[in-house]
């Protein structure tokens, strides 16, 4: 299993596509809205050069991609329609490895723009510019210097380094990612979900459909911090100071949008639940166990957690951070 090739979400618009999976994550844009607008009419206030230049890191292929830049469009068109300042041009760069689906994301541009230009009725709008950059996010991406804003949105668990050289002076981050609320590890949500997939998988082993050594040699490198440990990871770093730090919480069931801790349909839930993180882990298994057990893997996986949220609502916990470049 090769990370750099293995890792995209699922390509096209079928059932188990990312395409009709991905509500997680945009309740997840939703939610850090505010705050990314704030960050972006700040740098306005403070851009020394004509254009910003903006990357979002694992953007993926679904309507999450241009939602995020239609959030940085509206910002700056308000910053310039309010404080009539100069005006702007916004370089985006749409990053993720080769695999994933870029011809969705560059087919539907034009409706886009025709949706930013309907939405904003006459108002001032900033000159904008999408490319593409298919990469992985393990090597530098940019010159030095370049990028006035990383944006990342789930998918800083499958990153090591954080990417102070491309930064500008006082260069800014907005990262969410999945955390965890308390001190202890292995009580985490997110702990609790990878072991209801772990035992989904030892069952096909127990039935003679997945090897035993592929099971001991399958490893994913996945970690949810807490929120002491992203500080101390942005203070050793000394590269950094958080701007902002905050931790929500979102139901496991993406179309659950209920506070309560009550499930009204487990077993619609458990379905919901597991076509999401299919979505996002389908090439990673077919690659590792093969395409035949897919379904049988993940109808287990949906019942085991079905049974799971019968005695318990489970949440994950997810971190937003905002950073500025020392």
């Amino acid at each position: 299993m090769k990370m750099e090739h293995d890792l995209h979400m699922t390509i096209g618009e079928e059932e188990t596509s990312y395409f009709k999976n991905s509500r997680l994550q945009e309740k997840a844009l939703v939610e850090t809205k505010p705050v990314l607008q704030k960050i972006v009419m700040e740098m306005c206030v403070a851009l020394l050069h004509p254009t910003m230049t903006i990357v979002d890191l694992g953007c993926s292929s679904s309507d999450n991609t241009l939602f995020f830049v239609s959030n940085v469009i509206k910002a700056v068109s308000y910053h310039l329609e309010k404080f009539s300042g100069h005006p702007t041009e916004l370089q985006f760069f749409l990053n993720d490895l080769p695999g994933n689906d870029f011809n969705r994301v560059f087919q539907s541009l034009q409706r886009f723009k025709n949706s930013i230009d309907v939405d904003h009725k006459g108002g001032p709008i900033p000159a904008f510019y999408i490319a593409g950059l298919p990469s992985s996010y393990y090597r530098r991406l940019l010159p030095h210097g370049s990028v006035h804003l990383f944006h990342s949105s789930y998918c800083l668990q499958w990153r090591s380094r954080l990417r102070y050289e491309e930064l500008v002076a006082d260069g800014q981050m907005v990262l969410t990612f999945l955390g965890r609320k308390h001190d202890d590890v292995y009580s985490a949500s997110l702990n609790r979900l990878y072991g209801l997939l772990s035992l989904s998988v030892q069952s096909l082993v127990e039935e003679g459909l997945v090897e035993k050594e592929k099971l001991d040699s399958f490893n994913l490198p996945l970690y949810g911090p807490s929120m002491d440990e992203v500080k101390a990871v942005v203070e050793r770093s000394q590269q950094f100071d958080i701007s902002r730090i905050k931790l929500f919480e979102t139901n496991w069931d993406p179309y659950d949008d209920s506070e309560g801790n009550d499930v009204h349909d487990s077993i619609q839930s458990g379905i919901n639940i597991a076509m999401c993180l299919r979505a996002v882990m389908e090439a990673l298994f077919t690659s590792h166990f093969g395409e035949s057990v897919l379904d049988e893997l993940f109808n287990k996986f949906a019942y085991n957690v079905a049974l799971h949220l019968d005695k318990e609502k489970t949440k994950y916990s997810v971190i937003t951070l905002s950073l500025k470049k020392r």
